[in-house]
């Protein structure tokens, strides 16, 4: 059994989410506002975040994966589910779970930067720059941690932990 060390709690991470809501709110005031999550790790935050943006928003997913069952990026970013909705000229928060390389981050901006989105900005519930690799701009950014191997609240380990409503360290990953 895999030994799990507490980062961040439930009541911290909402905190959080209730705060980057309001942020974001604030910054978009009077616009129409499309937020793409991540899929599978953002999904959870992404849930929980525009519950808590008050204006009018659209939502929809892309499903990327770098990393497979593996604790470390492959290098390669492959997209299995596109974006269905038509974001151009639309205003853009594209909502990751963590940045680690930042590779995954870089390609789907990258993807998406093509289709001519009014404005792109990014929200991460976790910055981690340990292994960052891709200089990627995090503009509402929940958490920032040195380093470790984090599941929970949507962030896994080879498909599982993902449930566990706070965020924890995995020892020996």
């Amino acid at each position: 059994m895999v030994e799990k060390q507490l980062v961040f709690t439930e009541k911290e991470i909402n905190r959080r989410i209730c705060e980057l809501g309001r942020e974001i709110t604030s910054d978009y005031a009077g616009c129409d506002l499309t937020v793409i999550g991540i899929l599978n790790g953002a999904f959870i935050f992404t849930a929980d975040l525009v519950r808590r943006i008050d204006l009018p928003v659209e939502v929809d997913f892309i499903r990327v994966a770098s990393y497979g069952s593996a604790t470390y990026s492959s290098g390669t970013v492959h997209c299995s589910k596109d974006v269905e909705l038509a974001i151009e000229d639309r205003h853009i928060i594209l909502v990751e779970d963590i940045v680690d390389t930042g590779l995954t981050l870089a390609a789907v901006k990258e993807m998406l930067v093509l289709r001519n989105p009014r404005s792109i900005r990014v929200c991460a519930l976790i910055d981690k720059r340990e292994r960052r690799e891709e200089p990627v701009s995090i503009d509402y950014s929940g958490f920032s941690v040195e380093k470790g191997f984090l599941v929970g609240y949507g962030l896994d380990y080879a498909e599982k932990y993902r449930n566990l409503p706070a965020v924890y360290h995995l020892v020996g990953k």
